[in-house]
């Protein structure tokens, strides 16, 4: 049997290739009190371990990156930033009725407006 419109093609173009992780897995030694620990929250959140230790960790790492990041802005967006920091505050009426509540823990939890 002859194959004339037969074309060959370089082996690597018909293997699979190996697929590319998007994970990459962390490991640490911690004591039994920290795993104790975030056992004890991760369940109370209703998570698994890595998920919780992830997410914190995660979080804990956008914090400081917010922390460092130099915010940037155009000379009309600093502008008008600085126009509202200078302006005089605007009384929130939320935020007045509620310092003017009795704080729970000095009336043994009863709301003094009732």
């Amino acid at each position: 049997m002859r194959y004339s419109n037969l074309t060959l093609l370089p082996w690597r173009s018909i293997m699979p290739r190996a697929v590319k992780r998007k994970e990459h897995p962390l490991s640490m030694r911690l004591p039994e009190t920290d795993i104790a620990i975030i056992d004890r929250a991760a369940t109370l959140r209703g998570r698994s371990r890595t998920d919780f230790v992830r997410d914190a960790a995660v979080r804990a790492a956008e914090d400081v990156l917010m922390e460092t990041v130099p915010i940037r802005m155009s000379p009309a967006g600093l502008k008008a930033f600085m126009a509202a920091l200078s302006g005089s505050a605007t009384p929130v009426l939320q935020m007045i009725e509620l310092f003017r509540r009795t704080a729970p823990w000095e009336t043994g939890g009863s709301d003094a407006e009732g």
